[in-house]
């Protein structure tokens, strides 16, 4: 495989006001970020109380002090490409490819779509690069608080950007898509107990957030709780946990086809319909697995599909070029390896992923031994901020939180090294606000 085939995709017109987010983005290393307003956000409630202190002492990089500026030319078109995959997940040759590679749990439909598809991407000349697509996205409701936690840092700024989403509205958002989930298995039942799943929840760097949805929830007169995965139980034809019957998981888990023996309790419920589980396997199998983006950036296998040709040039232009590393085509990917990134078909968190400028022979043995992509690199796009009273350049990308096909809030992640950390000083969390 050439390097010109790799890339090639049918690239748009250059966004006419890419300059001036960008302008702002690379020069202007103003704190946006109002840590009193933030605190207040964050601790709405009685049972939040302290909220704000924890997370400053135990996640000091959890939020950035900065904001990322992105054009409405830039919004439209990441909107476009969560439609234009949402339209592609649909058809019926592209869903039976999908589940038919995936474990047989992912064949299962109960009716419900899967609560905050997470759609990244890198900010290049060419407009926005879906790098992936995740099925448990986390920080929806944390940047949330943290985009209302925010005042111009001068009166120039005060008119000149917007929000990237509703942020009033954001929670009843956030919780009507739970209600739709709800309904698209249950109809007009009444819904009891949430509980929110993972595995050591206090321990996982999200936790907060976890605290912040049992709240959400429990607001709105739904009751919910926090489990650990390994502790639900199986009986009476019930989910429980600690024996009180659940009726929805807001799965957080990232064990995504339920496989290992600490979540057999979990499988057994969800194969027999008894429980609602958002997101589930089949949205894995359809959005997260990355071998979903070869179809995804390939012409042919688009045509192939029936996608129309608006479609197909919104994702040939959005999504990077991608393959699947094979023993085939292992020599000419090694060739070829500094302008690539190769990624573990299931992998998350940018575990044993590897860009190919400084992949080792003993890592790309490693990859031809288990299933990988090999993706065209687009390097991130950077933010400039202040860290300890010195200017310094961050990397960052921008993720969408969608839900059937439709934005809900963007936010970007600010980091440096190969992939994002949230432990780097002046990253983290960063709320995007869209230039008029």
């Amino acid at each position: 495989m050439t390097s010109s085939a790799m890339n090639a995709v049918l690239v748009d017109p250059p966004i006419p006001a890419l300059a001036d987010a960008e302008a702002l983005n690379r020069a202007c290393a103003c704190r946006t970020l109002d840590a009193e307003r933030l605190r207040r956000q964050l601790e709405g409630e009685p049972a939040l109380a302290g909220l704000g202190d924890e997370i400053a002492l135990t996640r000091p990089h959890l939020f950035s002090r900065t904001a990322v500026f992105i054009t409405p030319a830039q919004r439209a078109r990441m909107a476009a490409i969560a439609r234009a995959v949402q339209e592609v997940a649909a058809l019926p040759r592209f869903r039976d490819a999908a589940i038919a590679r995936a474990p047989a749990i992912a064949g299962l439909e109960f009716g419900p779509r899967g609560v905050f598809l997470g759609f990244d991407f890198h900010l290049s000349a060419r407009g926005p690069q879906l790098i992936e697509i995740n099925t448990n996205a986390g920080g929806a409701l944390l940047n949330a608080a943290l985009a209302r936690a925010q005042r111009a840092c001068c009166d120039e700024m005060t008119s000149a950007f917007a929000p990237s989403g509703d942020l009033a509205h954001a929670e009843d958002a956030f919780f009507a898509m739970f209600m739709a989930e709800w309904r698209l298995q249950r109809g007009a039942a009444p819904l009891g107990r949430i509980a929110i799943v993972d595995d050591a929840p206090a321990e996982q760097y999200l936790y907060p957030e976890f605290r912040l949805f049992a709240r959400l929830f429990a607001s709105r007169g739904i009751e919910a709780i926090i489990a650990d995965g390994r502790e639900l139980e199986w009986r009476d034809g019930k989910l429980r946990h600690r024996g009180q019957a659940l009726d929805l998981v807001y799965n957080r888990l990232t064990d995504f086809y339920f496989e290992q023996p600490e979540h057999a309790v979990l499988r057994a419920a969800y194969v027999a319909g008894a429980v609602v589980v958002t997101p589930h396997p089949r949205a894995h199998a359809l959005y997260a697995d990355k071998r979903n983006l070869v179809a995804l950036s390939d012409a042919h296998a688009l045509g192939a599909l029936g996608v129309d040709a608006t479609t197909r040039a919104t994702l040939l232009a959005g999504v990077p070029r991608t393959v699947a590393v094979t023993a085939e085509n292992a020599a000419g990917l090694w060739a070829q390896r500094r302008e690539l990134f190769f990624k573990p078909a299931l992998g998350y968190g940018s575990k044993a992923a590897y860009r190919g400028d400084k992949l080792t022979r003993r890592a790309w043995e490693e990859i031809l031994s288990r299933t990988y992509v090999a993706q065209a690199l687009i390097p991130p796009s950077e933010r400039i901020v202040q860290v300890d009273g010195a200017a310094t350049d961050l990397k960052l990308d921008v993720r969408a939180f969608a839900y059937a096909g439709e934005i809900q809030l963007l936010a970007a992640r600010l980091y440096q090294g190969q992939t994002t950390n949230f432990r780097t000083a002046g990253g983290g969390f960063a709320p995007v606000f869209v230039l008029h």
